[in-house]
């Protein structure tokens, strides 16, 4: 099986920020986001270099429209290719996309923690998409 460390380029336009030699994510959504395009690309939906080649357009077109360098945004680059990608595929239409987006951007702010004490249940897991384990632990 092909995993991430066979595709991903270490330098280049397309290589993903990295510290110590380890992936960088600033925000949960965008460890989610490298794993679904993962998951994506496992289940052999599309080919790498296709992506690759999304990837480095998005970036070239990013860079073009930036006008402060400290607002570079890989992974944002890193969505619009995986967007422009699904529904290529047909994976997903463009309004699916945008329906889905519409949801997760409607979501309350803090959505995507990482602590404990949050202040709403997850006895709705199954539709919430968290993992219960940490109100277990609590019980």
């Amino acid at each position: 099986m092909t995993t991430a460390d066979d595709v991903l380029d270490v330098d280049g336009p397309a290589a993903p920020p990295r510290a110590n030699g380890e992936l960088v994510f600033t925000a949960p959504w965008q460890s989610r986001l490298f794993g679904a395009t993962m998951r994506l690309f496992e289940a052999e939906h599309f080919e790498w270099d296709r992506f690759r080649d999304l990837l480095i357009g998005a970036i070239a077109v990013h860079e073009q429209e930036l006008l402060d360098p400290e607002q570079y945004d890989y992974w944002g680059c890193w969505l619009r290719a995986l967007e422009q990608l699904v529904t290529e595929l047909g994976l997903l239409s463009t309004d699916e996309l945008e329906r889905t987006a519409a949801a997760v951007a409607a979501r309350p702010p803090g959505h995507d923690h990482t602590h404990d004490d949050h202040g709403h249940d997850h006895s709705h897991n199954s539709a919430h998409g968290h993992d219960n384990a940490h109100n277990r632990d609590q019980a």
